[in-house]
């Protein structure tokens, strides 16, 4: 579950959060869950898991309320502990691809990439900045990310099966 969320996230103290709430989750609802095979409840997990991840992106941050509810204390990661679930993730190999797939975008879509997604910025400020329709700007944003998905795509399928 932690691979998972780190491959993902590429960042190990939000992982560590996220795999602490899709926990949360779970104990919350053991009762529905105790009648499942394993491989159901791995599965329910991981649906879990990626539900709470696409929350995270979509609202830039991770809520605590339900940890904080159950008391659940979030790990915190040594500088060691970091380290190796970044190994064990390959974070380095895929930041390094995901670098080399950046350079070869059109240097448009790399300006719109880093608007929307490095500066959070909406659309309408990304348009003006880049002297472009909203439309437009949308278009370089998604087509930057459909090449950058597709680049990660080994790397996401190595790491379904890992936790």
């Amino acid at each position: 579950m932690l691979v998972f969320l780190t491959r993902r996230t590429l960042d190990v103290e939000v992982a560590l959060e996220l795999t602490a709430e899709t926990f949360a989750i779970a104990l919350t609802s053991w009762r529905k869950l105790s009648g499942l095979a394993d491989e159901q409840r791995r599965a329910w997990l991981f649906t879990v898991a990626a539900r709470r991840f696409g929350r995270y992106l979509r609202r830039a941050s991770v809520e605590r309320r339900l940890i904080a509810r159950l008391g659940i204390d979030v790990p915190h990661a040594s500088t060691e502990d970091i380290a190796l679930i970044e190994q064990r993730a390959g974070l380095g190999e895929l930041r390094a691809a995901l670098g080399r797939e950046l350079l070869l975008l059109s240097s448009e879509q790399q300006q719109a990439l880093r608007l929307r997604v490095v500066e959070e910025r909406p659309y309408d400020e990304v348009a003006a900045t880049l002297g472009v329709s909203e439309q437009a700007a949308r278009a370089r944003v998604s087509r930057g990310l459909r090449v950058l998905a597709r680049t990660l795509e080994p790397y996401r399928a190595a790491g379904e099966g890992s936790s």
